[in-house]
């Protein structure tokens, strides 16, 4: 199989618990899924319905800060942002607008009819998403072309460890919705394909492209 992402020749292999099939690419380091894993919208809505992400709870605020922490010192002084994938809470938008940033949001299970294609944002922040995408290249290409000149696009999603033994006994994989994981590698991958400029990462969950 092809990688999602850079279209390298994928290596197989199985999670002997699940019995589930992976591919490994050796280039941009992207993991996925075989495709009979990819659940449609309905089935992740059930799976999604399930998370307690109460606006009040100061801890789901926390969460979010410390993704604003990592990102706003990164990224200017944007006035427009679009919070992409934001489930059934609007909070980090309107944390986001707290800070002066008018801040829009989208999720296609909660709220599919808030996107605009043809808005221009000088931020976009996608949160816990991109492990859910049955075509993240094609999303991520989506995004860039939704930013202005110059703008920045900061996502967050678990990095894999990159080995395949640990990768095993890492507990992200164990999600059913979570279908395709990343490297700070894997988004440099796509900036250097992408035509856009590789930011910083925290090492961790979080990195931060720009448009150029």
């Amino acid at each position: 199989m092809d990688c999602l992402i850079c279209g390298y020749d994928t290596k197989t292999f199985i999670d002997e618990k699940s019995t589930i099939v992976y591919y490994y690419c050796p280039h941009c380091q992207c993991i996925s899924k075989s495709e009979e894993h990819f659940k449609p919208i309905p089935e992740q809505k059930e799976r999604y319905d399930l998370h307690e992400n109460d606006p009040e709870d100061e801890g789901y605020q926390a969460y979010f800060r410390r993704f604003m922490d990592f990102v706003l010192p990164l990224v200017g002084e944007p006035k427009s942002a679009l919070d992409f994938g934001c489930g059934r809470s609007s909070l980090l938008a309107d944390m986001l607008g707290k800070e002066g940033i008018e801040t829009d949001y989208y999720d296609p299970v909660y709220h599919p009819e808030n996107l605009d294609n043809s808005k221009k944002y000088q931020l976009i922040v996608s949160t816990e998403v991109f492990e859910h995408l049955h075509d993240p290249k094609g999303i991520f290409s989506q995004l860039l072309e939704m930013l202005e000149e110059g703008g920045y696009l900061a996502l967050q999603t678990q990095f894999h460890p990159n080995d395949i033994a640990a990768f095993k006994k890492w507990y992200y994989h164990l999600d059913p919705t979570h279908i395709v994981f990343f490297t700070p590698q894997t988004f440099k991958v796509l900036s250097e394909i992408s035509d856009c400029e590789f930011v910083a990462d925290n090492g961790k969950n979080m990195v931060v492209l720009r448009k150029k």
